[in-house]
């Protein structure tokens, strides 16, 4: 039997220290709720994606103003309608429709009681004796009516003469009856091609731009199947009574009205009225019909024909054709083909995404953990990606909008890392998503990497302005360049109208989104709960009415808050953490202070006796740390922004209220029966630990801006050794574990506290007492 183990190999020794496998650190992960719900959250974006973008469909790559430098071929058989032939076949039938006229029952009736009128009005010939008997309206009639200077003279002898001719062709008055029937027969059969068709308006020639010999539809009132189709000449009594007309073509069949043509010509020109009127709403229910009946005009393109001719540019002729193809290929596209397609875009979603999960993780655990912000990251970056698929078409050409203002928008709440990379995914993505080329990549990008740069801080409005501004020189210039080097053209820059609207549109576009974003600041801080250094600026501003408040019931606090917050943002610059965060942090970390001054320290005078001396420990450690939720409540209630209100929760972290500790420990000591009742739990803030860089430099920069002021002679040896066992202290208590800052940046905080206390501390030249005169 071995009294020793066996000695083990260097592979038993390896293979005990083997960790569990990334399949099973992987497999607890997903077992998570908190990890489930994200992961879950990431693919309905995911999807999201997928459906705006179109990702079952192959894009249409063709842009108006785009250059073909090989020519175009076509890809298969396919016919288009084409637009301009078929708008002519349009107009052309829609020219062929007659203007709609209708009878007017007021007007038919007139033309129906001419002959009685005529017959009265030749009654009234015979029974007068003198021409002035003659009534007004038949004098009118027959246009026996002086004019002119005449006016008010005697009758014409013409006027009369014909009266007499009348009365000589109807004879005595006793045998008047028998001729004037006579008259009026023939009459009746003279007049009937009037009163079967009718008689237009010789007004409507102008209205409604008709010619002579421009037809007409005559809309019977008898019904349908009496329609006529007519000419105007044959409808207008004055080409009537023409020698050609309907009318004057016929006065040789009548023998009685023959010798009396002039007068009778006249008399129904005196008496005629239209009894056709244009039916407006008729005709353009008649166009519209006949427009829209009109057969489409087709153009048929064989596989392999010439479509657009190396060296053309773009225009709406061809991207009709290439449209067409386009449209006809994709009706081609088999179920499975589209599965497979979809299944791809999906594939290559997931890739990116990871990629981007992975940075987000690692660099921005904030934003990765937290489901709110996770949440309104994801749903910018859809919206965006969607909108700048779908404002990529002509006339918009605007996909720059969105993408440049969601990169400056993330540049300005997170970083500039942060944004250069959903930048680029945003971009990838919509380049794909629309079958852009490179070139049109680069530009994109590029415009996005000159709205990033200049956003490492922002304070005023009018940079993101200027940072517009440059995005759009950027586009500009890149885009000319692109042009140059892809067509190897660069005479196209002066020459190629639409490039340079193009162009310019987009650059046009970008100066734009430097507006929205300036504008929409207040949303954009709401939204993704950050704050601005143009908010941090008015945060900072000493008439606040908080910063007032505790100006004025406790001003040692104040002192205090005012040297924390030097020290700290000239220590949090040092380490390339935000300063100026750090320093407005600071002004309002110990606001809460204010509901009990005394309590604290720094707001006692000299010979004050403490109010902590009348209470026990533990209700004194209450007191303390009661001022973390006193100043979170105070910051709320005048609407201080979350990432300020985390330095009140985090500036103590979950540090000891060691004082008190103690002589809780002392009195428990002192009482051997109850030395364990003392909690330690009990006497530390309740935290959160500091989660930013921010948060931790300020935690170490209130401990040590308190303490220094204990030192009776604070010289630099002093001073230092102080800072050090602070921010050690805070580093063997764990109060880092949650935040990004490393061992070198502690060293670096701890240099740049020391420095900035010992040149508060600084030692003076004691001045000789000055002599009286």
């Amino acid at each position: 039997m071995r009294i020793f183990p066996a000695r083990k190999t260097r592979t038993t020794r390896i293979g005990s220290l083997r960790t569990e496998s990334w399949a099973a650190r992987l497999g607890g992960k997903l077992s998570r709720g908190d990890v489930s719900l994200r992961l879950a959250i990431c693919f309905v974006f995911l999807v999201a994606v997928v459906i705006g973008i179109a990702g079952w469909r192959s894009p249409f790559p063709h842009r108006l103003g785009d250059d073909a430098p090989n020519g175009i071929l076509a890809q298969i058989d396919f016919k288009r309608v084409n637009r301009r032939k078929t708008e002519l076949a349009q107009l052309e039938r829609e020219n062929k429709v007659p203007p709609i006229f209708r009878y007017t029952e007021e007007g038919a009736q007139q033309l129906r009681g001419l002959p009685r009128e005529l017959r009265n009005q030749l009654f009234e010939f015979v029974t007068v004796k003198e021409f002035s008997e003659i009534s007004a309206d038949t004098r009118a009639a027959f246009g026996w009516i002086n004019s002119g200077a005449n006016a008010t003279f005697a009758p014409l002898p013409e006027f009369v003469a014909a009266w007499q001719q009348w009365r000589d062709a109807i004879g005595p008055a006793d045998t008047a009856e028998l001729k004037i029937d006579e008259f009026i027969g023939e009459f009746t059969q003279f007049f009937a091609p009037p009163r079967k068709t009718g008689v237009l308006d010789p007004n409507d020639l102008t209205q409604v731009d008709l010619r002579p010999e421009t037809e007409i539809l005559v809309i019977s009132k008898d019904g349908e199947d009496q329609n006529q189709t007519l000419k105007v000449s044959d409808l207008l009594l004055t080409e009537m009574l023409k020698g050609t007309g309907t009318l004057g073509g016929q006065w040789k069949s009548f023998t009685v009205l023959k010798p009396f043509q002039g007068q009778l010509e006249r008399w129904l020109q005196n008496r005629v009225q239209p009894t056709l009127t244009y039916d407006d709403v008729a005709t353009n229910l008649k166009k519209n019909e006949e427009k829209w009946n009109t057969p489409e005009v087709t153009d048929e393109y064989k596989r392999g024909s010439l479509l657009v001719a190396p060296g053309t540019v773009l225009d709406e002729e061809i991207l009709g054709i290439l449209r067409a193809q386009y449209d006809a290929a994709e009706r081609q596209v088999p179920f499975f083909e589209r599965g497979v397609r979809l299944g791809t875009i999906l594939a290559l979603l997931v890739v990116l995404g990871v990629m981007n999960g992975y940075h987000l993780i690692r660099n921005e655990p904030r934003l990765a953990s937290n489901v709110g912000r996770l949440t309104v990251y994801l749903a910018a970056i859809t919206v965006t990606t969607i909108l700048g698929r779908w404002l990529s078409f002509d006339p918009w050409r605007a996909e720059a909008v969105p993408i440049l203002c969601v990169a400056m928008i993330l540049a300005v709440a997170y970083n500039q890392v942060l944004a250069a990379l959903t930048g680029f995914s945003m971009t990838l993505v919509v380049t794909l998503a629309n079958g852009r080329s490179v070139g049109e990549f680069v530009v994109l990008m590029s415009a996005v990497a000159a709205s990033i740069v200049p956003l490492n801080q922002v304070s005023n409005r009018m940079k993101l302005v200027k940072v517009g501004f440059w995005a759009a020189v950027a586009y500009l210039l890149v885009t000319w360049g692109v042009t140059i080097v892809e067509s190897q053209q660069l005479g196209r820059l002066w020459t190629d109208q639409q490039l340079l609207a193009t162009s310019f549109q987009g650059a046009g576009w970008c100066f734009l989104t430097g507006f929205l974003v300036s504008g929409g600041l207040p949303f954009i801080e709401k939204m993704f709960g950050v704050v601005t250094d143009i908010s941090l600026l008015e945060l900072s501003d000493v008439s606040h009415p908080l910063l007032q408040e505790l100006v004025q019931r406790a001003p040692g606090t104040y002192s205090h808050s005012n040297g924390v917050a030097t020290i700290s943002e000239t220590a949090a610059d040092a380490i390339g953490a935000n300063g100026l965060l750090c320093r407005v942090g600071a002004y309002y970390h110990d606001v809460g202070k204010m509901l009990k001054p005394q309590y604290f320290v720094e707001n006692m005078v000299a010979g004050q006796i403490s109010r902590h001396e009348s209470l026990n420990p533990a209700m004194s450690a209450l007191v303390i740390i009661g001022h973390v939720k006193d100043g979170v409540e105070l910051a709320r209630q005048h609407n201080i922004p979350e990432p300020l209100i985390d330095f009140i929760e985090q500036h103590h972290g979950t540090t000891l209220v060691e004082y008190f500790f103690h002589a809780a420990t002392r009195q428990a000591e002192s009482k051997p029966d109850h030395r364990f009742e003392v909690q330690e739990s009990t006497y530390r803030y309740p935290g959160p630990k500091p989660q930013t860089r921010e948060a931790a430099v300020l935690m170490v920069a209130d401990a040590v801006e308190g303490a220094s002021r204990t030192l009776a002679e604070p010289t630099p040896k002093r001073i230092e050794t102080l800072v050090h066992e602070i921010a050690l202290k805070r580093l063997l208590d764990g109060q880092f574990d949650e935040c990004s800052l490393t061992l070198g940046e502690l060293a670096i905080v701890e240099d740049s506290l020391t420095k900035s206390l010992i040149g508060i501390h600084h030692g003076r030249i004691k001045y000789p007492e000055q002599k009286t005169a």
